[in-house]
């Protein structure tokens, strides 16, 4: 890119768009002596574009503005999996695609991304609550729910609102460095880097509605720190483990294995929010064993330590 001139960074706004996701690149990345950008704001046409919130937006800027622009930013708008983006949007993504600009989506604005066929055969992410819907409209795109974002070179993804500001950050380093992009941290006053993914941020696990078995598996919740194997939950239920595990399955959706290990963090995560326990103790509490074992399970399924996770969820001082 030519050092004589800004980088010019397109924010387009789609019907129901959301203010945060909206405001957060416009913000980031504002003209100012310290950063070499300059901001467009545009929508499908200049005129007033009804956002969600309650909010509206007046925008200067048509789809001109991505035929211009070397960044174009599509922030989360409402019921994405439901509306999809008009068809002069998709086409000129394709074409500011083609052309030779980055396209970096915010929470639910992967899915005007993926309606362009640009993130087919490529990792994404989206906002936690309509991760399964992007997968399901979208099954070329290999959708990863657990992260901030994804960086696949000409096409970015963010998570949920907030995680927008990770991703405009990583541009800024890949872009300016480090040192600008932690300036730019402190002035939002922002962290540099988060650890984990968004998997920590998705509730715990709600009981199934499926009654099958659901008093094996009440009488399972205030036994986790006891060895629960499929055969004793089987012989709980009076069925075959076979039986058990087939009908289970067909109950839940997880084999009684992969539920027993879900109940077992979602124990440990309370505890961790509600309690001073030692990661220690709270391992035996959940039936983890140790806390090496409660280490490397919160690694694999929330991308997080329990020490970091206690940090930012814990209630008390």
């Amino acid at each position: 890119m030519p050092s004589s001139r800004l980088r010019r960074v397109a924010v387009l706004v789609l019907h129901g768009a959301k203010p945060l996701d909206t405001g957060i690149p416009a913000q980031v990345f504002s003209t100012r002596g310290s950063m070499p950008y300059e901001v467009r704001v545009c929508g499908a046409a200049p005129g007033l574009v009804t956002g969600g919130d309650g909010l509206s937006y007046s925008v200067a800027h048509g789809l001109d503005a991505l035929a211009w622009a070397d960044l174009v930013f599509i922030p989360g708008y409402r019921l994405p999996d439901q509306e999809d983006p008009p068809e002069a949007v998709v086409d000129a993504l394709v074409a500011a695609h083609a052309r030779g600009a980055r396209l970096a989506a915010i929470s639910t604005g992967a899915f005007a991304l993926a309606a362009t066929g640009l993130l087919d055969g490529k990792r994404a992410t989206t906002h936690w609550h309509y991760a399964r819907e992007l997968a399901a409209k979208f099954p070329l795109v290999r959708v990863d729910e657990n992260v901030l974002f994804v960086d696949e070179g000409s096409v970015l993804t963010s998570a949920g609102a907030a995680s927008g500001i990770d991703l405009c950050l990583h541009i800024l380093r890949g872009d300016l460095g480090v040192g600008a992009s932690n300036h730019t941290a402190r002035r939002l006053v922002a962290a540099p880097y988060r650890s984990g993914g968004q998997a920590q941020y998705v509730p715990r696990s709600a009981e199934p509605l499926g009654e099958r078995f659901a008093a094996t598996r009440e009488w399972a919740l205030h036994r986790l720190g006891e060895p629960l194997t499929l055969e004793v939950l089987a012989r709980r239920a009076a069925v075959s483990p076979r039986t058990f595990s087939r009908r289970f399955v067909e109950d839940t959706g997880y084999t009684p294995m992969q539920w027993v290990m879900r109940a077992r963090i979602d124990l440990a995560r309370e505890l961790l929010e509600r309690s001073e326990r030692s990661v220690e103790q709270i391992a035996a509490d959940a039936g983890l064993g140790t806390a090496s074992n409660l280490r490397l399970h919160f690694q694999r399924v929330l991308g997080t330590t329990p020490t970091e996770y206690r940090r930012t969820f814990a209630s008390g001082p």
